[in-house]
């Protein structure tokens, strides 16, 4: 089986046009015509996914953050990005990323987080505007009305979330909820809009919570925190069409974040 088929099914899936501008998703390194060996699935590229990939024997490595970003005028290893570029190389290591083209498609990032939380009626968020059934975050409710510090509590064992930010408590009771996973501020007020409760993302800047405290609960939750279940999209969409392909989840956790 080539990698061509397997990149062909990602694009399916979630199609390259669905990427925002600034973005870098799809083929990162390697040629796609070569046979596959296996398949490690992964939030991050770093060193250590890489070396856990040639410890498997696999020649391909799918993330959902793209490892290059920036244009680069010289490869000599200054730093992680450019060791990885040179291992991946020199172990004839494929590496392709679904990054907001899988965050911005039906059933992506976003329907990942609303299954984990429990979600009915799911849908986009804000749909982009070429009728194309896509957009970014998701809004959805539950089965049952909950207490905010006690749903809020429930999100962070859902995440193994370290530490949960959030704005103040204002004794409200908690229905409709609206999502976007890493950073998804900018849509707190399409959240608003549309009569969340609260809104969950991985990163909300230090004014956000003072301007919308009294109109929604906000829930920043790690960036991190918030995608990675994106390796089971990978998974089951790769185990469904080619169940034959060694297929694994990385065991790294690639957080480059700490907490003291």
């Amino acid at each position: 089986m080539k990698i061509k088929e397997i990149v062909d099914a990602l694009e399916q899936f979630a199609p390259l046009p669905l990427q925002d501008g600034f973005d870098n998703a799809g083929l990162q390194i390697g040629l796609t015509d070569a046979e596959v060996t296996g398949a490690l699935l992964c939030l991050d590229v770093t060193e250590a996914v890489l070396d856990e990939a040639i410890g498997q024997g696999y020649n391909l490595v799918i993330s959902h953050h793209p490892l290059i970003f920036k244009g680069y005028k010289s490869i000599t290893g200054k730093d992680y990005v450019e060791r990885c570029i040179l291992k991946a190389i020199k172990n004839g290591i494929v590496i392709y990323s679904a990054h907001t083209n899988l965050d911005n498609a039906q059933g992506g990032v976003n329907y990942k987080i609303a299954e984990k939380i429990g979600l009915k009626n799911v849908r986009i968020l804000e749909p982009k505007d070429d009728g194309v059934q896509a957009g970014a975050g998701a809004i959805g409710e539950l089965e049952k009305e909950e207490d905010e510090k006690k749903f809020l509590e429930r999100i962070k064992q859902t995440f193994e979330v370290k530490c949960l930010r959030h704005n103040r408590w204002n004794q409200r009771l908690i229905k409709t909820v609206a999502l976007c996973g890493g950073a998804g501020a900018f849509l707190i007020t399409s959240a608003i809009r549309q009569h969340a409760d609260v809104f969950i993302t991985g990163e909300i800047k230090y004014h956000d919570y003072f301007n919308y405290d009294s109109e929604i609960l906000l829930a920043e939750i790690g960036h991190y925190e918030s995608e990675q279940y994106t390796q089971e999209i990978f998974y089951q969409l790769i185990r469904d069409l080619f169940p034959n392909l060694a297929v694994k989840q990385t065991k790294v956790n690639t957080n480059p974040i700490n907490y003291l």
